[in-house]
């Protein structure tokens, strides 16, 4: 009976209780309207760490750190914490916090091997994920050297490897790890993509070098054929020696190569054009005419060597004269062309009827840059009274 009557009394006063929680808010809860923030800053339900950790405004996990880095606990103790830290900033996606906490435990040099492998693992893993393949790839050396057998380690070595394109090593990486761990799929796998990258990478090599050697022979032809001719390629051009005025000292001028090389070859011009020897074995060259009266230039991109300069001055002043020649004077029959010797500050006057060749082959036309090129003026003009006045003037 006594029993029933305690019983009573106890049922009594929670219904009391009970009775308070409706009437009566609780003192420090969560409001309804700020719940999620509040929890948000208890560490066991926050979805994401903050970037910086102010003990005013983040109390429990600024304690928390505070044992994490607990200088006074056995470094085993201490690196173990640094890995489960960058654990959580790796879920994160923080990779570059993640890799300060796995460093931070390896300068611990707690001894446990097994633990100082996983971390150097899982900050190779954070590297990958960053694209520092090279350190990825070095983390995951270290790792395996510690552990030879380790398959994270191998795995992550191979797929550094892969990323910078290294695919011999990335099958050495694999058949290591194959050795021992024979039925991994993920090292089966990296293996196949690695060979045959590495097998595709090898086939455009050597059809690079197929193609280089091709380029290199035709080079080599071109540069016998244009020596054959006796043209001379223009090196560079040096100060005039004073007083020298004798075609006597041609040959060995400093101006000119005394060995031909593919540099010189190589047109300075917009086109890029360059001399080219067709299946005829003859030359077409980069041809560039100038006209100083009106500031102007016209560029012929394969001027055949067996051509004429009126063949082609009659199709560029034919009926149809440039826009620039307002005055209608420049017609081909009534054009002058000089090539010009720079160290010799003279002209050499070109007759249009003469091949390109026969130009070429004179012993003091050099060709600059890889591109010929000639002086146009109007015959009797003004201006060409004005260009030639107190220029040395020689013909071919």
């Amino acid at each position: 009976m006594a029993s029933s009557e305690a019983q009573h009394d106890s049922d009594d006063g929670m219904d009391e209780l009970m009775d308070k929680f409706k009437t009566h808010n609780y003192k420090n809860a969560f409001s309804k309207d700020n719940w999620e923030e509040e929890f948000d800053r208890i560490p066991m339900f926050m979805k994401k760490a903050p970037k910086e950790i102010d003990p005013l405004q983040y109390p429990e996990l600024a304690c928390l750190q505070a044992i994490v880095h607990d200088e006074d606990r056995p470094p085993e103790e201490q690196a173990a914490s640094l890995k489960d830290e960058g654990n959580a900033f790796f879920k994160e996606k923080n990779y570059e916090k993640a890799i300060l906490s796995y460093t931070a435990g390896l300068k611990k040099k707690c001894g446990d091997q097994e633990l100082d492998t996983v971390l150097l693992t899982n900050r190779a893993a954070a590297h990958f994920h960053l694209g520092n393949m090279r350190s990825a790839l070095n983390d995951a050396g270290a790792a395996k050297k510690i552990k030879p057998d380790h398959l994270k380690a191998l795995i992550r070595g191979a797929q550094s490897c892969i990323e910078l394109r290294n695919f011999a090593e990335a099958v050495q990486w694999c058949d290591e790890g194959l050795k021992v761990h024979p039925a991994d799929r993920m090292l089966q796998e990296l293996r196949a993509a690695a060979d045959k990258h590495k097998r595709a990478t090898e086939r455009d090599a050597r059809k690079a070098k197929i193609k280089d050697k091709k380029l290199h022979a035709e080079k080599e032809a071109l540069l016998a054929a244009i020596k054959a001719r006796g043209i001379k390629l223009l090196h560079s051009v040096k100060p005039r020696r004073s007083g020298s005025d004798s075609e006597d000292e041609d040959e060995g001028s400093p101006a000119v190569m005394s060995q031909l090389n593919l540099d010189c070859l190589s047109s300075q011009e917009a086109t890029g054009a360059q001399v080219f020897l067709d299946e005829q074995r003859s030359l077409h060259w980069p041809v560039l005419f100038l006209y100083p009266e009106h500031q102007q230039t016209d560029f012929i991109s394969a001027f055949s060597e067996k051509n004429c300069f009126i063949d082609h001055l009659a199709v560029m002043f034919g009926e149809e004269l440039p826009p620039w020649d307002v005055d209608r004077k420049y017609h081909s029959k009534d054009l002058q062309l000089y090539f010009e010797d720079e160290e010799k500050e003279t002209l050499y006057q070109v007759n249009p009827e003469t091949s390109l060749l026969k130009v070429l082959q004179h012993k003091r036309c050099f060709v600059k840059s890889g591109s010929p090129s000639f002086i146009v003026l109007v015959r009797s003009s003004s201006f060409w009274k004005q260009f030639l006045t107190g220029k040395k003037i020689r013909g071919l």
